[in-house]
């Protein structure tokens, strides 16, 4: 497996694919962002993915991965091929809101199951659900809803706010609003994909606020909290875990320190998954495990736990058996609300330095089995 690792870490914006097995079998299409900016979140969904699979040892599924080059015409293109040429059962991958609300309803409609790693926006949780969309990870608005539990338990009472001008941002600054009872001093939209924040900045450095709520994820959220440091600013920040996941803390570096985040999952989640998972996915990769790793693991594993039950081809039997959930999860006990989005606990995590490593520890426990607050006008 690792010569296979380091192969498809080479290939990047390359395809390739890889049989592994089955009792019953499927072709899974994996479109993900490995290339260009958010690269590591991809590459991190794609190698939590496949460690999976290699420790099922299953020949009887076919995994084609391809880049999405974090490009919604592409990720369609992609879409397109894979389902009527490649002839997959099951897509998943992607990253990024703006492209699975370009890809995911064409997808289902089309019979194809989708399974997401990591992007849950909110129209696709509420009135816009399907049976065959399935959300592995989490709905956009939930680590942001948690960030304002947190802050409201801090004694935060004024908060800028900040994210990106896309679907992800919009539910994440919605997610705060909805639970946080202070006062929002300051709105604050940039654009997807921006490195310099001096204006926004500016902004947070003029205001009234005691705390700062930003969603930026990426190489966003390095290039607004390095900036953030030099500038001298002290407003407190509270955040999401995307700026503070393990991929990206090392480039953050001392700037990241003691910042208070959300998350579903942590490396220290004490359970017997997730402490081999995160051995093993160290041992094999060589670096510690991501969020975006953990939730390709348990992508993966949801699929290969349906295939055990029900054949992919028998689509109301092999939804059923997704429905039940019966995988061991690295967060420990996992379910689906009635829109297929995981009901879950989500923490509080401090960034802390183990070593020479930037790395999160859970401080406590901001909010206990959370469901989204679209699941209402799901009618499935």
């Amino acid at each position: 497996m690792k010569k296979l690792s380091a192969f498809l870490a080479t290939l990047l914006g390359f395809s390739c694919a890889i049989s592994l097995a089955h009792a019953e079998g499927a072709k899974i299409g994996m479109i993900t962002t490995l290339s260009g900016g958010g690269a590591g979140l991809g590459i991190d969904v794609r190698d939590g993915f496949l460690l999976a699979l290699n420790q099922a040892d299953n020949p009887n599924v076919e995994l084609v991965v391809e880049d999405d080059q974090r490009a919604v015409d592409v990720a369609v293109q992609l879409s397109d091929r894979m389902i009527q040429s490649e002839k997959v059962d099951i897509l998943t991958g992607i990253i990024w809101s703006n492209l699975a609300l370009a890809v995911v309803p064409g997808a289902v409609q089309q019979g194809v199951f989708y399974l997401s790693p990591n992007a849950g926006p909110s129209a696709l949780a509420g009135k816009n659900c399907h049976a065959n969309y399935f959300n592995v990870a989490w709905q956009n608005d939930n680590l942001h809803e948690a960030a304002g539990i947190y802050a409201n338990n801090a004694g935060f009472e004024n908060s800028v706010i900040v994210a990106p001008n896309y679907p992800a941002g919009i539910d994440a600054l919605n997610g705060y609003k909805r639970y946080f009872t202070g006062n929002i001093t300051n709105e604050i939209y940039t654009k997807l994909g921006q490195d310099d924040y001096a204006a926004e900045i500016a902004q947070i450095r003029a205001s009234d606020a005691d705390s700062v709520f930003f969603f930026l994820p990426a190489g966003m959220g390095i290039a607004f909290l390095k900036q953030y440091a030099q500038s001298g600013v002290d407003t407190p920040l509270v955040g999401p875990a995307f700026s503070f996941d393990q991929g990206i803390l090392q480039a953050v570096g001392e700037a990241a320190l003691g910042v208070r985040n959300t998350s579903q999952w942590s490396k220290d989640i004490d359970n017997p998954t997730n402490r081999q998972f995160v051995d093993d996915f160290s041992a094999e990769y060589g670096r510690l495990p991501s969020l975006y790793a953990s939730q390709g693991f348990d992508t993966a594993n949801l699929i290969l736990s349906a295939l055990q039950t029900a054949d992919v081809n028998d689509a109301e039997a092999f939804r059923e058996a997704l429905k039940v959930a019966n995988f061991n999860s690295v967060r420990g006990d996992f379910s689906f609300g009635p829109n297929h989005h995981p009901i879950q606990d989500i923490y509080v995590r401090e960034v802390i330095k183990e070593g020479d490593v930037f790395t999160n520890k859970i401080v406590e426990v901001a909010i206990q089995n959370h469901a989204d607050i679209h699941a209402a006008e799901c009618q499935m």
